[in-house]
């Protein structure tokens, strides 16, 4: 049923009232006939009260707010999940929790909106309580009358004993929460977002295994990708089919994408953020395609492969691709723990400048580009950074200290990108005529282990000579 239709729908204000507001337009508003009234709370088969099993994450997230608990004593602290976003009028876009709330509660792709995580001080700790909306009796008019909440419009909602039971934690009803101007907000006070945040950079086990899990879900998306070639090729829009071709894969092995898709090809590909997605895939082009999927748990991919559309690269496309490769492999192997996270993005810089240089695109030389002060002519053509953490978030621990995160040393247990790149866009007229519109970015997810790095991501074709057999595979011939 469309919006349209549902929001025709509305009780008589004279026999009853909403308890809760609907988002709706009035002048489309119809009443009740009073028989549906009379009749709407009866005939209905007894709800069996069933308890879950407690859900694999729950003990890791219990871990996670002990050691909020812990760093805050004395404080009430409040971690709102967030609520519904417009995206037009009276239509919302799809809810997904707040990731410190999620990563709090592991309650994942399953939390409700405006659920709040309140810990409550006591004398040893907090007293932890998740409130949330519990599933409305069928005599109320919240059951029939209210199509963001109403159980006979979206299906049921989860009970109180039941999420209690899953996530083994206390819950209570949200009616029952009150704010108070002493509690320390998620978002509102910096402490607690940047603690919340930092204790993100280490992955525990359970997260580590969803990381991997997003990491597989996302090769066979990109999979999927280039066994539909052919067809891309052949439709106008062809950036929309491969957004479409992923998305398929996401939301059918997963909860959906973690970011906006970048499908872009030819002189698409040097734009860093191309999420509009509605060029065509023709060959002799690159396409530069930056997907991720979120698995349920919430944790998600971000990879980057960037494949030649005809099944083979020109002989200046593969020079430029085996040059990110080689600063990709540059950050990959200085990976250790106790090495700064930002000598990740050095170590690719030297081979970026390097190689831009050797080919006459500097007015100065490799080593005055690579000069902290007077440098950086070189990052004309790679402007972004080489690494990001990467988990609940596409780009996790946000909130962290510099100290912490671009000023950090690597530890066993942090997941991370490294993503070199190299842009040369279609009007620079500071590169030959042959290096404009060709973009390309190599991007992988790696996890920093005690004896190294992993690249989780690796089963992905990456070199030139695979991504080439890689496409062959789906027919397409250069």
């Amino acid at each position: 049923m469309s919006t349209d239709e549902r929001d025709t729908i509305a009780p008589d204000d004279s026999a009853t009232t909403t308890e809760t507001a609907t988002p709706a337009t009035t002048n489309r508003k119809q009443p009740f006939p009073r028989g549906f009234l009379d009749t709407i709370s009866e005939g209905w088969a007894e709800r069996p009260e069933s308890t879950p099993p407690q859900r694999a994450q729950a003990p890791y997230a219990n871990a996670r707010r002990a050691a909020v608990s812990a760093a805050f004593p004395g404080r009430r602290l409040v971690i709102p999940a967030g609520s519904y976003k417009q995206r037009s009028n009276d239509t919302d876009y799809p809810f997904r929790a707040h990731s410190a709330f999620a990563h709090l509660t592991g309650w994942a792709a399953d939390a409700v909106p405006d659920s709040v995580l309140v810990f409550d001080p006591t004398d040893d700790g907090h007293d932890v309580t998740l409130y949330l909306r519990e599933r409305a009796d069928r005599t109320t008019t919240e059951f029939y009358a209210d199509a963001t909440i109403g159980e006979f419009w979206i299906g049921p909602r989860p009970s109180l004993a039941g999420v209690a039971a899953d996530l083994g934690l206390a819950t209570a009803h949200v009616d029952g929460f009150a704010a108070s101007e002493a509690d320390l907000v998620l978002d509102e006070d910096d402490d607690l977002t940047r603690f919340v945040s930092e204790m993100r950079l280490v992955k525990d086990p359970f997260e580590i295994a969803q990381m991997r899990l997003a990491v597989d879900t996302t090769a066979r998306g990109f999979d999927d990708i280039v066994a539909e070639l052919p067809r891309i090729i052949d439709t106008p829009r062809g950036e929309r089919a491969i957004e479409g071709v992923f998305h398929l894969r996401a939301r059918t092995d997963g909860n959906g994408e973690g970011y906006d898709t970048i499908a872009a090809s030819g002189p698409h590909a040097c734009y860093l953020h191309w999420t509009r997605n509605d060029g065509a895939v023709v060959p002799g082009d690159l396409v530069l395609i930056d997907a991720g999927v979120e698995v349920d748990s919430l944790y998600t991919a971000d990879i980057t492969r960037t494949l030649p559309v005809s099944g083979t690269f020109s002989p200046i496309q593969r020079k430029i691709y085996e040059t990110v490769l080689e600063a990709a492999d540059a950050a990959f192997r200085i990976a250790r723990p106790g090495v700064r996270f930002r000598a990740l993005h050095e170590a690719a810089m030297e081979v970026i400048a390097a190689r831009v240089s050797e080919w006459g695109l500097l007015p100065v030389t490799a080593a005055e580009a690579l000069d902290a002060d007077r440098g950086g002519q070189h990052r004309r053509y790679m402007v972004h950074g080489t690494s990001h953490h990467l988990g609940i978030d596409v780009h996790d621990c946000a909130q962290a200290r510099r100290e912490m995160y671009y000023d950090g040393e690597l530890q066993p247990g942090m997941v991370f990108t490294i993503e070199p790149g190299l842009y040369f866009q279609i009007d620079d007229l500071t590169v030959p005529e042959e290096y404009r519109g060709i973009g390309v970015r190599i991007e992988d997810d790696i996890l920093m282990t005690e004896s190294g790095p992993v690249n989780l991501s690796a089963d992905i074709p990456r070199t030139a000579d695979d991504v080439e057999a890689w496409i062959a595979r789906s027919g397409v011939r250069g």
